[in-house]
């Protein structure tokens, strides 16, 4: 190895053992985390699982307890937040209510004391990139939610930051309108090259924007990986079961070969088509996403991977139908129907005896 390649950073953002403590409470454990540059990076997790509390030590609103945080190189953790090349929209949006639109945009402009023709020009920029041209005058309350937000978006990047974070983005925003919003904004962000950190709750919001998801809990990060493999193959229970709805059950490995597995439970032998290198006998849990099981009036041919049960809720959602099915006294699985006919002729209802079966590749073997 050269040199130069032993010195060039391995990322373009490095969080390195980051650690936060609130007293006996520790917020953020040990946190290590490469991005490269112009990735758009979600972290996801519920309330309280740290993740906030990581997105304001990068922008120097809290100090870590322990740790280093290297941005193009350079560590920037002991930085104040004003001598970070770092820009935060937050989910308030927090534009100034007696300021105009551009003036909204200029503000940090000014602050940094660039000549008023270059903010005039700048402002014109990203007035553009926004696609609010013709709302420059108008102030934050004449303005629809998505256009606020895109105000913000506009002020956070017309500093050319290094690294841009999100905190909850599209929280303050209706359902459909958070839906057409995400992809502006992805849009928007990757027209620009910026490297983005976002903090969301929202599954659905995390999936479709970003390139990676780290999913969070008690300060750690329990899994890494682009949407589809998080939400394909979850690592363990919790992720998959944070991760849209899933149905586990619980029994023990009577089977493991190189490209198989089987799991005994209580209502079935489940067929998995992968390995895990576990020992006979072991208890684990299975996974199985409701959109990827079947469901009929008529048993199939086949015994394994396969629940009988009566229908307990129907919940009709447009595009789908979402069946939950009794299959022992207290246990209960999902299991999702596309609806692609408007007349169904097979219809099922509450109170039928139903089988549910799925295929060897759908379900994944989780041992923690």
């Amino acid at each position: 190895m050269t040199t130069s390649e032993a010195s060039e950073p391995t990322a373009y953002l490095r969080i390195e053992g980051l650690t936060k403590r609130f007293g006996a409470v520790t917020a953020v454990d040990n946190v290590t985390l490469d991005i490269p540059r112009g990735e758009i990076f979600a972290l996801l997790g519920s309330s309280g699982c740290g993740k906030s509390t990581l997105l304001r030590m990068l922008a120097g609103f809290e100090t870590p307890s322990s740790g280093a945080i290297y941005l193009d190189g350079r560590d920037i953790a002991s930085f104040p937040p004003y001598e970070r090349p770092i820009n935060m929209m937050f989910q308030s949006y927090a534009l100034f209510p007696h300021l105009t639109v551009s003036d909204n945009i200029a503000f940090g402009l000014h602050r940094m004391g660039m000549p008023k023709d270059e903010v005039a020009q700048r402002v014109g920029e990203m007035l553009e990139l926004v696609q609010l041209n013709s709302f420059g005058q108008r102030k934050p309350h004449q303005l629809s939610g998505g256009q606020q937000q895109r105000v913000a978006l506009a002020r956070s990047l017309a500093r050319k930051p290094q690294l841009l974070l999100l905190d909850e983005p599209l929280g303050a925003l209706d359902r459909k309108l958070r839906e057409q919003t995400q992809f502006e904004l992805v849009n928007i962000i990757e027209s620009i090259g910026v490297t983005c950190v976002m903090v969301t709750h929202d599954q659905d919001e995390a999936m479709t924007m970003a390139n990676r998801i780290a999913i969070m809990s008690k300060g750690q990060i329990l899994q890494l990986g682009n949407p589809r493999d998080v939400y394909e193959t979850p690592n363990c229970r919790f992720v998959a079961d944070f991760i849209g709805d899933v149905n586990l059950l619980e029994g023990e490995l009577t089977l493991d070969e190189a490209g198989r597995c089987e799991i005994t439970t209580d209502h079935t032998v489940v067929h998995v088509s992968h390995g895990i290198t576990g020992t006979l006998g072991m208890q684990l849990a299975v996974a199985i996403r409701p959109e990827k099981m079947h469901i009929s009036l008529q048993a199939p041919e086949q015994l394994h991977n396969l629940l009988q049960g009566k229908v307990h809720e129907i919940a009709y959602s447009g595009s789908y139908s979402t069946f939950e099915v009794m299959i022992a006294e207290r246990t209960k699985i999902k299991v999702t129907q596309a609806n692609l006919s408007r007349h169904d002729t097979g219809h099922i209802s509450w109170g039928d005896t139903v089988y549910c079966w799925w295929d060897e590749s759908a379900p994944v073997a989780l041992t923690s």
